[in-house]
C-alpha cells in the first residue's frame, strides 16, 4: 500500500495555475470541480498505476507557500520541463541535481508561489 493517496496543491487563481501546470508538464485538465465551496482541477490520473492522485485547489483554506511540504512531480525530461517553467517566469529554487541511478531532481516556484519538486523518471 502507498501511504500517500491524494495531494492538493494550493493556488490563488485556479485558471492561472492550470495554464502554468498544463504548459510546464504538458498535461490537460478536465472540468473544474467544486467541493465544499472550493474549486479544484484534477491532474490526469489512472487507477491501478503507481502514484497518488492530485489536484490544484483554490479556496480560503488553501494557502500557497514555499515553506511547507514539497510535492515531487515525475517528469521524463527534467531539462525540458525546467526550460518550459523558466519561460513562464518560474524561479529555480534548487538546481538540477543527480540522486543516483540516472535520476535527477530540481525545485521550482510555480505560478502561485509554491515550492514544487521535479524528479526525472
Amino acid at each position: 500500500m502507498n501511504l500517500i493517496a491524494h495531494v492538493e496543491i494550493p493556488v490563488r487563481e485556479l485558471e492561472r495555475a492550470m495554464r502554468f501546470y498544463a504548459h510546464v508538464f504538458q498535461i490537460e485538465f478536465g472540468d473544474v470541480t467544486e467541493i465544499h465551496g472550493h474549486r479544484m482541477a484534477f491532474f490526469p490520473f489512472e487507477e491501478g498505476t503507481d502514484g497518488a492522485s492530485g489536484a490544484l485547489a483554490e479556496g480560503n483554506v488553501y494557502v500557497p507557500t514555499k515553506h511547507g511540504a514539497i510535492v515531487y512531480l515525475s517528469v521524463t525530461d527534467i531539462d525540458a520541463t525546467l526550460a518550459r517553467a523558466m519561460t513562464l517566469g518560474s524561479e529555480l529554487l534548487f538546481a538540477k541535481t543527480p540522486v543516483g541511478n540516472g535520476t535527477f531532481v530540481a525545485e521550482i516556484a510555480d505560478s502561485e508561489g509554491n515550492r514544487i519538486a521535479l524528479k526525472s523518471v
